[in-house]
């Protein structure tokens, strides 16, 4: 069976792809297929779908559904926290102007309160003694 184009094989199935076809390639006859590449495509199917990853992967339909109902979902980790938390606080009209910057981080916390005529950056007064401790 000839192998497929480059533009036939969908972008998340390439790398599968290119595996079973260097199994096949260097397996004669019908040997069954190792069960690394069986999970690996279900890993597939559960994103590209079924019939298309047996399809491409010319596999058996039946067997690939099995193999996806039978392997445990991937655990997804949970996003990584904000490594800080940045506050601004808009002054509440004419006249003095107040400004409150709380960051966190895994040192600690550190929270700056400026009140006064004019605010200087703030943020950067904060990051650059964050940064230098």
């Amino acid at each position: 069976m000839a192998t497929k184009t480059q533009s036939e094989i969908p972008v998340g199935m390439e790398r599968i792809y290119r595996r079973f076809e260097r199994w096949r390639k260097s397996h004669r006859g019908r040997l069954p297929i190792p069960a690394p590449l069986w999970a690996a495509a279900a890993e597939v199917a559960r994103e590209h779908g079924l019939f298309r990853t047996a399809k491409t992967l010319r596999l058996e339909h039946n067997k690939l559904k099995r193999m996806v109902a039978s392997a445990k979902p991937a655990v997804r980790r949970a996003p990584a926290p904000p490594a800080g938390f940045l506050e601004l606080v808009a002054p509440a009209g004419p006249g003095l102007t107040e400004c409150v910057i709380e960051v966190e981080g895994p040192r600690g916390k550190m929270r700056i309160q400026w009140k006064g005529t004019t605010a200087p950056d703030l943020a950067g007064l904060s990051r650059a003694l964050w940064e230098s401790a």
